[in-house]
C-alpha cells in the first residue's frame, strides 16, 4: 500500500524581508477565572525565523525574535500561519 506524502510548501523572502512563524499565544487566567489572551496584554508577538531575504544581516534562520504584532504581512501557508515583514521590524532576539 503507497503512503502518501505530504507536500510542504517552501517560501524564500526577497531583498531585506523575513518569514516569522508565529508562536501560539498562551491564554492567563484572571483572578475572576478570565482567560485573558496574550493579545489582550501586549502588542508585540514572539516567533522563529524559518527563510531570509539575500540582504537580511542581522537575523538568520532559527533566531527567536520579537516582532510588532501587527506589522508584516501575514500568510497562511499548509495550514500554518506565517508573517512575512522587514528586517528593520523586528524588535530584538531573545538568547
Amino acid at each position: 500500500m503507497a503512503v502518501k506524502e505530504q507536500v510542504k510548501t517552501t517560501f524564500k523572502p526577497l531583498r531585506d524581508r523575513i518569514f516569522v512563524e508565529y508562536l501560539e499565544d498562551d491564554a492567563e487566567k484572571s483572578a475572576g477565572g478570565i482567560y485573558i489572551p496574550e493579545t489582550a496584554k501586549e502588542k508585540s508577538q514572539k516567533g522563529t525565523v524559518r527563510a531570509i531575504g539575500p540582504d537580511v544581516t542581522l537575523v538568520k534562520v532559527g533566531d527567536s525574535v520579537l516582532c510588532e504584532r501587527y506589522g508584516g504581512n501575514k500568510v497562511k501557508l499548509d495550514d500554518v500561519e506565517y508573517v512575512v515583514m522587514k528586517e528593520e521590524e523586528v524588535l530584538g532576539l531573545f538568547d
